[in-house]
């Protein structure tokens, strides 16, 4: 019996994001009870609605507060009535940074039942790790206008790649694939051909820590090889390991190809501070209200939150339940299809437990 009680902060955020919050809390806490388990949830209200009524994205005074706790679970940041752009870099980017989650880990697994647009490719071909650099990259903000609003504009975004940025990211997925233990095989997508000092720095990187992992199989590919191979041959795949744009890019043909954002689930991740847990898609303004929009990828998000807590044996009691739902029970994990609403599929996980 685990006798520590996790503090978890709660994000619900925007649209249909505390809906699918709730049913991600409500399967925590089934789990809890059955496994003997004590969380502590922390409400946040972050988000949209906070900043048009305040004018407040992140406020300082929850930084701090935030550096306590165990874990982040959020829901969706995005808000129709602000403009795009300033909810995403005021709160997503600047808790990933502020935070050092410098590890974005992103499953691209098809459950048995769930349907992959990939024609004649099953679960057993869909079965992948991305693990995308979280900190760095031309997400890093360096750059600026000259000249802006006249003819002679010039708009620069500049790539920052740190050899300790691009070091732990790399090691973090040699350790990972070790850890993972299927086929111990780690790909490095890049574009050495075209973006020569970045990608050549992660490559030389890659190469060198390679020497120290005997045991895993390393090899290479350009970042639209990799688009084109995950679509025709996803089952060469075991880990990949990108930088933040490529890994942006990449992660959302994941998503589609393990059965669409309803089910895509992924985590920010400092493997030595505070880590924060989503579900892929969106805010989905447009559902909101309407017990329509698939919970699964917010209990996904709960279940790798358990696993990074330690908690494997919850964590993979969530996931099977999970499995049986979209075998037995959801047939279309499209909003409005399920056949079922979003608090009955969250009952429906519970039932599993």
């Amino acid at each position: 019996m685990n006798t520590k009680t996790f503090q978890i902060a709660v994000i619900p955020g925007d649209g249909t994001g505390p809906e699918v919050v709730a049913e991600g809390l409500k399967v925590l806490k089934a789990v809890a009870a059955r496994d003997s388990l004590s969380f502590h949830f922390i409400p946040y209200d972050l988000g949209g609605e906070r900043y048009l009524k305040t004018g407040e994205i992140l406020p300082e005074s929850v930084i701090p507060e935030l550096r306590q706790v165990d874990a982040i679970y959020l829901g969706a940041i995005g808000h129709p009535e602000v403009k795009p752009g300033i909810l995403e870099q005021g709160l997503l980017l600047k808790l990933r940074f502020t935070l050092d989650q410098y590890v974005n880990l992103r499953p691209v697994v098809l459950y048995p039942g769930v349907e992959t647009p990939l024609k004649n490719k099953g679960p057993e071909d869909i079965d992948f790790v991305v693990i995308r650099e979280n900190t760095e990259g031309l997400y890093a903000g360096a750059g600026g206008f000259f000249k802006k609003g006249t003819p002679d504009e010039v708009a620069i975004q500049e790539s920052v790649n740190t050899r300790k940025g691009v070091e732990r990211c790399l090691r973090f997925a040699f350790e990972f694939c070790r850890r993972r233990n299927r086929r111990k095989k780690l790909t490095l997508c890049a574009k050495t051909n075209v973006l020569v000092y970045a990608s050549e720095l992660w490559d030389r990187v890659f190469q060198e820590l390679a020497g120290e992992y005997a045991d895993i199989t390393t090899d290479y590919a350009h970042v639209d090889a990799v688009t084109m191979w995950m679509v025709k041959n996803p089952e060469w795949f075991d880990v990949i390991v990108t930088d933040n744009l490529f890994g942006d890019i990449i992660t959302d043909l994941g998503a589609m190809i393990q059965g669409g954002m309803g089910i895509a689930a992924g985590g920010n991740l400092n493997p030595q501070g505070v880590s924060m847990f989503e579900p892929i898609g969106g805010s989905a303004p447009k559902y909101t209200g309407q017990n329509i929009i698939n919970p699964l990828a917010a209990i996904g998000a709960a279940q790798m939150m358990l696993e990074q807590l330690g908690l494997e044996t919850s964590a993979a009691r969530i996931e099977q339940a999970v499995r049986r739902v979209v075998r037995e029970d959801v047939r279309d994990l499209t909003a409005g299809k399920m056949g079922y609403g979003t608090r009955e599929v969250g009952d429906l996980v519970v039932k599993y437990l």
